[in-house]
């Protein structure tokens, strides 16, 4: 055990909680002070938990076949930035992001037509939800099965993972408004086409980006988890089986790491089209004035 290593992570991690604190309860009187203060304590966090880690590990001789070092996780990151280039391609670039948008695509022009046929509201959408609560385990390997082992039964997977949650939310959303709002629109003449662009859609994209966000989560946990069923010798679910399989667990960490940048950045990137689509929404409004 080195006491020294233990004794300076768990110091740095009194530091940091102290200027978090510091931070979060402070009030700034300049705009951009506060939010380089929001921005600085989700990072100052992330640093410490890293730091903590590091310390902890070393300082207590984990095996690194059990839990490896952050340093040793970026060596490996750092050294393998082909291969993790592949998989990233492979996993994301193909099954993911083409999933991803036939999924939600095809959840989407659904939706419409369950709005517009009460006959399929009342017999589609009870299966959607039975559906939608199929294990991913049990589905992937039909999927290989159906598709083959490359990337084609990957984005089956994930078609059906972000469908059914777009279905879901996209019904609520054009439920939402009110009937005076739709009184309002049939006194001048609206056709049910305009109100649905001038009205409903409106009225419901806080919930198609709900769906959106949800999905862009479940898309990569599709694709990487139905890579364990059968794939070609790329990809980041079949890394990280067959590293694990080789006690390569900082490889396994690596991966991880890919995926969960990719994860945010592709959460991010969806959480900035929609407050730039719903700027008029009273959450955006609060959130931009603060």
């Amino acid at each position: 055990m080195n006491s020294g290593l233990l004794v300076s992570a768990l110091a740095f991690w009194l530091i940091a909680w102290t200027i978090n604190e510091w931070l979060v309860r402070r009030k700034f009187a300049n705009r951009t002070a506060a939010r380089a203060a929001r921005l600085a304590v989700p990072l100052l966090f992330g640093i410490t938990i890293l730091v903590l880690w590091e310390g902890l590990v070393r300082g207590l001789n984990v095996p690194s076949v059990l839990l490896p070092p952050p340093s040793m996780i970026w060596a490996r990151l750092i050294n393998s930035l082909p291969t993790l280039w592949a998989d990233f391609r492979q996993t994301f670039l193909k099954a993911v992001i083409t999933g991803y948008a036939l999924g939600c695509g095809l959840g989407f022009l659904v939706a419409i037509a369950i709005d517009r046929s009460p006959f399929l509201q009342k017999g589609l959408l009870p299966l959607g939800n039975f559906v939608s609560a199929l294990p991913v385990i049990g589905v992937a390997p039909i999927m290989v099965m159906w598709f083959g082992f490359d990337w084609q039964s990957k984005v089956a997977v994930v078609v059906i993972m972000t469908f059914f949650p777009m279905l879901v939310n996209t019904v609520s959303g054009l439920a939402a408004t009110s009937s005076m709002e739709r009184d309002l629109m049939r006194t001048y003449a609206a056709s049910w086409f305009q109100t649905l662009v001038k009205l409903r859609l409106p009225a419901a994209w806080p919930f198609i980006f709900n769906a959106l966000k949800i999905n862009s989560t479940l898309a990569l946990i599709g694709a990487i988890v139905a890579e364990f069923f059968g794939t070609p010798i790329v990809g980041m679910g079949f890394r990280i089986s067959t590293e694990v399989g080789r006690m390569n667990v900082d490889m396994v960490w690596a991966e991880i790491a890919v995926a969960a940048l990719a994860g945010s950045v592709f959460y991010g990137a969806v959480a900035l089209v929609e407050r730039a689509v719903t700027f008029w929404h009273p959450s955006v409004r609060s959130a931009r004035a603060a």
